[in-house]
């Protein structure tokens, strides 16, 4: 059967032993896809970052904390896939400096952060991505020109669709999501439980996929 790469969940970058900066990703969204992917016909690797959520059992879950442990993992697994989803939501930045002791208070009432960007996962698996490999990234989007966003970002990422999402499919079971190609037509709009929407995704590449066979 062919392997596909999930990524999921948060990542972390601490800015000393017990702070750190991070988001509300929870992993639901790609524990869906993955299930998804499984019962379509796919074996799944899973790099999650950590999340309190359960994984499939059929599943080769890989767990990391920080961006770069992610993008390790990552470019360990894809070679062996024949496509990856990105519904992780690792962190941009990191603190440019990592305190090895707890940082106190010292009274005064602001404290600066120098922070430097992570590298970026999905571009870097789109450099050694190959003619028979598909790669599809996701988009958090929160701005009026959102879509326009995303497909920039697909392009910066030699991504074949990308999954454009706002702020509200971070939270809860639901999702709202619109599939974009590289031309910017609108392939689907899903909405619906995590479950029912990560089904669709996962049917609409694979409808994608043997239209490309069939050309």
């Amino acid at each position: 059967m062919p392997r596909i790469l999930i990524t999921a969940g948060p990542t972390r970058e601490y800015l000393d032993p017990v702070r750190y900066l991070s988001n509300a990703s929870s992993g639901k969204m790609g524990a869906a896809l993955a299930k998804a992917a499984l019962n379509a016909g796919f074996e799944v690797t899973i790099v999650s970052g950590p999340v309190g959520c359960h994984y499939p059992q059929e599943l080769r879950v890989i767990r990391v904390t920080t961006t770069d442990e992610m993008l390790q993992a990552c470019l360990q697994v894809f070679p062996d896939c024949v496509g990856a989803i990105g519904a992780a939501a690792p962190c941009d930045f990191r603190p440019k400096a990592v305190s090895v002791e707890k940082i106190k208070k010292t009274g005064d009432d602001t404290m600066t952060v120098e922070f430097v960007a992570t590298p970026d996962i999905f571009a870097e698996l789109g450099k050694i991505k190959q003619p028979n490999q598909w790669l599809v990234p996701f988009a958090l989007e929160t701005c009026e020109n959102g879509k326009e966003h995303a497909l920039e970002k697909l392009r910066q990422k030699n991504g074949d669709w990308i999954i454009l999402n706002g702020p509200k499919t971070i939270l809860g079971g639901y999702a709202e999501v619109e599939i974009l190609d590289r031309t910017g037509t609108t392939l689907a709009t899903l909405s619906g439980t995590k479950e029912s929407v990560a089904t669709q995704i996962i049917g609409t590449i694979n409808a994608e996929l043997r239209m490309q066979y069939a050309e």
